[in-house]
């Protein structure tokens, strides 16, 4: 029914036939489910899916996203892609902490690396015992737009690096982590760990995370790319790519309410103590979703 499909078009089924395509989707999907508890049926898992992804487009392809829907699969679906593809997410977390812990090394042990990283405008600033984000008030709703569109842009050339076989998404992990490190180093020099922090906490506790799972969603594609496995490779390629939009996809809403934070609430005269519980709240938001949400039900219709 597929090869019918993709040689004549959708158009040339008859409803009984889009009917019965809706069955076999969901016969297949559970079966998929199955095969994938046996390890030595891998190859068959991988052209099981492949059958999958070609019917979900064509069986989805009309069907209009509203707010409910949306809501829905942030809800039941994308923590079960999110744990689907936790040892990406793992990875990626590990390769940034672990350049943040590089980067604190290096400035603490030689001063000038910070100033060559930072620039001198920005040490400037913090020798004067300033915050660098204390303009951000006076425009926060450009601000805001600002951040959220930097911030999307972020995320989307780390995701987006796995085209590369990984190799730029790996660079950003490295980047942002080495930056975080520096800057964190920085103003502990300068005696302004408190000021840098509760300015991160509010928006970095979902920020920080969407960055990783954007490289995690990269590292997905760009392994995809390099170990194709049984499939063919731009087999390979369509099915990585797929899985990892799934899981970049996730990010937008946590970007979008970070930004609105960063611009309106982190840089604000709020008390420390309050940055930090809205920080540490949303945070164990974020994982009471990702780990907690979804169900088995929902796990063996998603491809």
């Amino acid at each position: 029914m597929l090869a019918a499909v993709n040689s004549a078009g959708i158009k040339q089924l008859t409803r009984a036939e889009m009917r019965e395509l809706a069955l076999l989707y969901r016969q297949v999907a559970s079966d998929l489910s199955t095969l994938r508890r046996d390890e030595t049926a891998q190859t068959y898992t991988a052209h099981v899916n492949q059958l999958l992804a070609r019917a979900h487009h064509i069986i989805y392809a009309e069907r209009k996203t509203s707010v409910i829907r949306l809501f829905r699969y942030l809800r039941d679906e994308y923590p079960e892609i999110f744990r689907r593809n936790l040892a990406y997410v793992g990875f990626s977390v590990g390769l940034t902490l672990a350049c943040a812990a590089l980067g604190a090394i290096l400035t603490s042990s030689h001063i000038e690396f910070m100033r060559h990283i930072l620039g001198p405008q920005m040490i400037a600033t913090m020798e004067r015992h300033e915050m660098w984000t204390q303009s951000v008030v006076s425009v926060a709703p450009t601000a805001s737009s600002a951040i959220m569109t930097n911030n999307l842009s972020v995320s989307f050339v780390t995701f987006a690096g796995g085209i590369t076989f990984g190799l730029l998404t790996l660079f950003s992990l490295y980047n942002n982590g080495m930056m975080l490190g520096v800057i964190g180093a920085a103003c502990h020099h300068y005696g302004m760990s408190v000021a840098l922090w509760s300015f991160v906490a509010p928006h970095g506790s979902l920020e920080l995370p969407a960055i990783m799972l954007a490289g995690a969603a990269g590292l997905r594609l760009g392994h995809g790319m390099v170990f194709p496995g049984a499939l063919r490779w731009k087999d390979a390629v369509a099915e990585s790519g797929m899985e990892a939009s799934r899981l970049v996809s996730g990010t937008i809403p946590m970007l979008v309410v970070a930004g609105c934070l960063e611009g309106f609430f982190s840089p604000s005269s709020a008390p420390v103590w309050l940055k930090f519980t809205v920080g540490s709240l949303l945070f164990a938001f974020l994982n009471a979703w990702l780990f907690g949400a979804g169900n088995a039900k929902n796990s063996n219709t998603s491809l």
